[in-house]
């Protein structure tokens, strides 16, 4: 592999640290998922340290576990991502701004026009996380009863997308002429409506808005279920992937890349990006202290409904110093039910033990120093592992300082990540294609 490739780092900042106990550790902000001066200064902080994009996470309800663990959760109120990102997008220039949006509970038209304008006011920075919502208080929030099967979900995703960039593609880049002397505004030759009758979705057609500065918005999405994997071949250019070590990862990498190439798609133009958990410190057993003080900040009641949340099944009455039961087929995400057993098996955990990993975070971290988390991203970028990381913070402010002020220099220093953006665009800083309209062959630059 060239020693040219370069690292793709996103932040995850929806809850703003992943970690439950992030909000009670010391230092720490405990309002900042809700605070929008601290979110300013945030997004500000990651642009200094030339992240590709500042990514919100969304829930359609409460989160649906016993009242006494979600007292303790610091997730219980956040911004709605479009009202937040666009305001953030009046403070950054080159930062892009991914937002979270369901199609299960959603229609194609609300999802076209928000992000086409979040692009345009933007300058051309917006991103889809395309998600289907597995939460069933979600259902019970659209007025129905329990939540829509896992399959249908993801059938229901695949239509979603192709009506959302038809629709993105209901003008030609040159649409609007805006002549003023013959008062033409834009070119009827120029405008198309999409007249979708399918399976889940009717739209007719055509979005009342002059099509994305970046052709479409870069097409996010995470999962890790066999049928995850398949959308993501056919629809992402940014793939979310969790993958829990380095193995794992290069398994998943050459699975989504060979999807891809099997239906004429260029691997590179899909970035896989797994999610981590960094800690740094100035040695290894500072970052590991910190790492075990915080996970100490989680409360049982906590960490059991965090892992009934990820199994889709409540293993509370159980005894909670047995093993892991045998876990029933349910109707929840696939992919993070079958990390949790795999991990419990793998490390023969207890349904205690289980829990706590879970209920602080049971996923991919890198706790170190700059240099030794370097040397782990640096080997997952060049055994292709990934094309980057969406990273998470532990807590803030102090873990997302720690990073652009200490990693970010020493990745650069070894030449694997930017000293500065490429473009003003997300796609141009991700180095992906714009894509040509499906309806017209015009090519030149978009009309905001």
């Amino acid at each position: 592999m060239s020693k040219s490739k370069q690292l793709k780092l996103g932040a995850f900042m929806r809850p703003v640290s992943i970690h439950t106990g992030a909000w009670r550790y010391p230092g720490a902000l405990p309002d900042a998922n809700f605070n929008f001066p601290a979110l300013k200064r945030f997004i500000q902080k990651l642009e200094q340290g030339k992240f590709d994009a500042f990514f919100m996470a969304d829930h359609l309800a409460v989160l649906n576990m016993p009242i006494n663990a979600l007292k303790r959760s610091h997730t219980v109120t956040s911004f709605e991502p479009f009202t937040l990102l666009s305001a953030l997008a009046s403070v950054t220039e080159h930062i892009g701004l991914v937002a979270t949006a369901s199609t299960t509970y959603d229609q194609p038209y609300h999802i076209a026009r928000r992000f086409a304008s979040l692009d345009h006011i933007s300058g051309g920075r917006a991103g889809w996380n395309i998600v289907t919502t597995a939460n069933p208080d979600a259902a019970l929030n659209f007025g129905l009863e329990e939540e829509v099967e896992h399959d249908e979900r993801y059938m229901r995703a695949r239509e979603f997308y192709d009506v959302v960039t038809g629709l993105w593609d209901s003008f030609a880049d040159d649409a609007f002429i805006r002549d003023v002397e013959s008062g033409i505004y834009f070119d009827p030759a120029k405008i198309h409506v999409l007249g979708h009758k399918g399976k889940h979705l009717s739209v007719r057609g055509p979005l009342n808005i002059a099509r994305p500065v970046q052709g479409w918005p870069v097409i996010v999405q995470a999962g890790a279920s066999e049928a995850g994997r398949q959308l993501a071949a056919e629809t992402a250019e940014v793939v979310f992937a969790p993958a829990g070590n380095l193995e794992a990862g290069k398994t998943l990498f050459a699975d989504i890349k060979r999807r891809a190439r099997a239906i004429g798609r260029d691997p590179d133009s899909i970035k896989i990006l797994p999610g981590v958990l960094v800690i740094v410190g100035e040695t290894v057993a500072e970052a590991r202290a910190k790492r075990l003080h915080l996970d100490s900040l989680v409360d049982y009641d906590s960490a059991i409904a965090s892992l009934n949340s990820a199994l889709g099944y409540d293993v509370s009455r159980f005894d909670p110093d047995s093993p892991l039961p045998e876990i029933p087929h349910t109707n929840a995400g696939q992919s993070s039910r079958e990390r949790v057993i795999a991990l419990a098996q793998r490390e023969k955990l207890t349904i205690r033990q289980l829990a706590q990993r879970i209920g602080s975070y049971g996923g991919l971290a890198f706790v170190g120093t700059p240099q030794t988390i370097a040397d782990d991203m640096e080997q997952w970028l060049t055994e292709e592992g990934s094309d980057g990381f969406n990273v998470m913070f532990p807590f803030v402010p102090e873990g997302l300082n720690d990073f652009v002020d200490k990693v970010v220099p020493e990745l650069q220093r070894r030449g694997i990540f930017r000293h500065d953006y490429e473009g003003k665009t997300l796609r141009e800083n991700l180095g992906l294609p714009r894509p040509a309209n499906r309806f017209f062959q015009t090519t030149t630059a978009s009309v905001s």
